[in-house]
């Protein structure tokens, strides 16, 4: 079984759309192995995310992570980090389709609905990060 780590970002929260998210994640047979709504510390957003440093979107992503609660989620499942990633969609929610998270729930960045590793080694460091 795989695991990988999902952030349902601060507007879904806001919304009221967790619990719509993460019933399509059990739908399709992922089991929730551990969840929490939190408030992020803006330290620990920037070393989620500080692969991005050099760019100019970063501070408005820092900004914007820290600006309501989030809920954090891991999920397993076979290939759960691929199967988690699609059923997400593309990154700019402009391009994401209909029926992928993004596609369904959002419509600009950074405001981007979910965030969810992409690799076993992002999923390991990101659990690590956020659930010690």
């Amino acid at each position: 079984m795989e695991q990988t780590l999902v952030i349902l970002k601060p507007e879904i929260v806001a919304r009221g759309l967790i619990g719509r998210i993460l019933q399509r994640f059990e739908d399709k047979g992922l089991r929730i192995k551990d969840l929490v709504l939190k408030q992020l510390e803006r330290e620990t957003v920037e070393a989620h995310y500080a692969h991005h440093a050099s760019k100019p979107f970063f501070q408005g992503l820092v900004d914007y992570m820290t600006s309501g609660p989030v809920v954090l989620a891991v999920l397993e499942g076979p290939q759960a980090i691929t199967v988690v990633r699609n059923m997400c969609g593309h990154t700019n929610p402009v391009e994401a389709l209909p029926g992928t998270i993004r596609g369904d729930f959002s419509v600009e960045l950074p405001a981007n609905a979910i965030h969810a590793s992409d690799s076993p080694e992002a999923a390991q460091a990101e659990i690590q990060r956020f659930f010690g």
